[in-house]
């Protein structure tokens, strides 16, 4: 059985980080789910559209947990937007944030996937108003 833990360092270091698509393919399974689409194709379309927003995106890992088949993983991530994330033009700004993934192995590839961050944190860094209308 492979080790989750080094899967899972592979993994951010070769797609989150690297941009090594071609690992996506052996590390994420074709029955993937989760909030970065579906298969390995929406997973690393997902990872191309932020590499787009932040192109010297870094994730660095802070803790990782294994329990069986599932894995958290707390990290950081840092980079400079320099194109559209989502409705915010480009602004040349820095964030800096923490987020958790919790993913599912099975048969040593990543079956699924939730993730939380700081994204009020990095909409405030970006200069976005994040204060919610009065009423």
């Amino acid at each position: 059985m492979a080790d989750l833990r080094d899967l899972t360092t592979r993994l951010i270091d070769d797609v989150w980080n690297g941009a090594r698509e071609e690992s996506v393919y052996e590390l994420v399974d074709a029955r993937y789910t989760g909030d970065t689409g579906d298969g390995p194709e929406g997973y690393l379309a997902w990872h191309r559209d932020r590499r787009s927003s932040f192109p010297d995106q870094r994730f660095e890992i802070v803790q990782v947990l294994v329990d069986g088949d599932d894995v958290a993983v707390r990290w950081r991530g840092t980079g400079t937007q320099h194109g559209r994330f989502g409705p915010v033009p480009a602004t040349g700004r820095a964030v800096d944030y923490q987020g958790a993934s919790f993913m599912r192995f099975a048969d040593g590839k990543v079956v699924a996937n939730w993730s939380v961050n700081e994204l009020f944190t990095v909409l405030q860094q970006l200069g976005v108003d994040v204060t919610p209308p009065a009423g």
